[in-house]
């Protein structure tokens, strides 16, 4: 995959180094020559990735980084610092100040065009969650994300058969109050992560009975753990197999021997990005709900039933099974408005709604309809059956008294129903029509008398 690359350097040379070995990889180049130039670059051009020299004067790297960081324009853009400094506290400083990555120069092409391409495929999911949280933003239906939340305690699954180095794992993050799963073989390993919710996995690439790399593999492709952040120990030079895992899609590593500093930045890192991700995809699935539910009832809105209504009706088509579809609305609801009120009126509706879910299957849709309008359509339903649903719903309704003002006075209620099925349907129907059916079901019971269940007639 190919990717925009935004290089920092206060020196040319080096610029020009990293550009050329970037586009001979078919990456798309970006230039910035000290730290305010790439942060100004950052927030105009959206990179996909930034390569960031540390030592520059005026601002260097670390603060670059750091504001860079704390910015809801770029915060979300990975950052690999590519610097002479080979220091550890070097390397823990860059990843404190927020990178995703320390590199020291001369830095290996394979390992840099690897991990570029990896925290790539990253952002490009992290991209298609913030657009989706944009949009619900924009409409006004999800509410901020925090940049810097709080990181509770989270847990850690260690899969690793090396005890010694499990030990040192655990008394480097149990502290930051983390709790801490441990497994030595491989398929116990998948089984457990399977059933268990897992913050962030830690995995051994060193693993002497097992393949490691198919076990990323495996927590990568089963749903449950799909999005779950992976950080890998690796042999120090063993680029083959870092290179490899990064493909697979781990989303970060450390060399052996471990460094109980770095274990503890690099996971505080994954640990903020999946909290970061799980807001946004939180955000959208609200955004989703509110879209498609009426927020009264928490029913479906008539947005989704007509998305949903043509799936349902194709399959009935194609599987010569019926469809019914009822209409319901409440008798009088008028004057419960104008005699008790608007907010007794919302009350009725949202009681309405409780029976309905109540009465229905689970493979049955309900909704709002419009008002006190509301449309259940029943897959693989014949209409005698609908017809029973139906007449016990309206007896249950009106035998049950609603509750009414906050004086405990209660109200009686009825409703009128109109059913339709494709089974009475000509060749060329439609589930626009079958809806329409049902409605002229219920208006003849509606000036029929109310308080009834029409059918429609064939």
């Amino acid at each position: 995959m190919t990717a925009r690359v935004l290089v920092v350097d206060d020196l040319e040379p080096n610029v020009k180094l990293l550009e050329a070995k970037l586009r001979a990889e078919y990456f798309d180049v970006l230039a910035a020559y000290s730290g305010a130039e790439a942060i100004d670059i950052a927030r105009r051009e959206q990179p996909d990735i930034i390569l960031l020299d540390v030592m520059m004067p005026l601002m260097d790297g670390f603060e670059a980084c750091r504001r860079l960081k704390a910015s809801p324009e770029t915060m979300h853009i990975p950052i690999v610092m590519v610097t002479a400094l080979d220091q550890q506290a070097d390397r823990i400083a860059g990843l404190e100040a927020g990178a995703d990555d320390f590199l020291t120069k001369p830095v290996e092409d394979i390992a840099l065009f690897a991990r570029v391409r990896s925290l790539s495929r990253l952002k490009m999911m992290t991209d298609e969650l913030r657009a989706r949280y944009a949009t619900g933003k924009g409409l006004g239906v999800v509410d901020n994300i925090e940049l810097n939340a709080q990181i509770n305690a989270c847990r850690l699954f260690v899969i690793d058969d090396n005890e010694d180095q499990v030990e040192r794992i655990k008394a480097a993050v149990e502290p930051a109050g983390h709790l801490v799963a441990h497994e030595r073989d491989a398929d116990d390993a998948i089984d457990r992560a399977r059933g268990e919710e897992v913050d962030l996995f830690i995995v051994n690439l060193s693993m002497e009975d097992a393949d490691p790399l198919r076990l990323c593999s495996s927590i990568r492709s089963m749903e449950e753990t799909r999005l779950t952040p992976i950080l890998a120990v690796v042999r120090q030079g063993d680029t083959r197999k870092l290179v490899r895992a990064l493909e697979i899609g781990v989303n970060d590593y450390l060399t052996r021997p471990v460094d109980r500093n770095e274990l503890t930045a690099r996971v505080a890192t994954q640990l903020r990005r999946k909290s970061y991700v799980d807001q946004l995809r939180s955000s959208f699935q609200a955004s989703l709900e509110m879209a498609v539910t009426d927020q009264l009832t928490g029913l479906y809105n008539r947005r989704y039933l007509a998305s949903h209504m043509s799936a349902m009706f194709d399959r009935a088509r194609w599987s010569g099974r019926p469809l019914s579809v009822m209409i319901l609305d409440i008798d009088h609801f008028k004057q419960i408005n104008d005699n008790h009120g608007h907010d007794v009126g919302d009350k009725v509706i949202q009681q309405f709604a409780g029976r309905i879910s109540n009465a229905v299957r689970g493979i049955d849709l309900a909704c709002r309809y419009g008002g006190e309008e509301f449309l259940i359509a029943m897959p693989d339903t014949e209409m005698s059956f609908a017809t029973v649903v139906a007449e016990r719903l309206r007896q249950e309704i009106a035998a049950d008294k609603f509750a009414g003002d906050d004086a405990g006075r209660e109200l009686e209620i009825t409703v009128s129903i109109g059913l339709a099925s494709t089974e009475n349907g000509p060749d060329e129907d439609s589930p626009q029509k079958l809806i329409k059916r049902a409605d002229d079901a219920l208006y003849v019971a509606k000036t029929g008398g109310r308080n009834r269940v029409i059918k429609s007639a064939a």
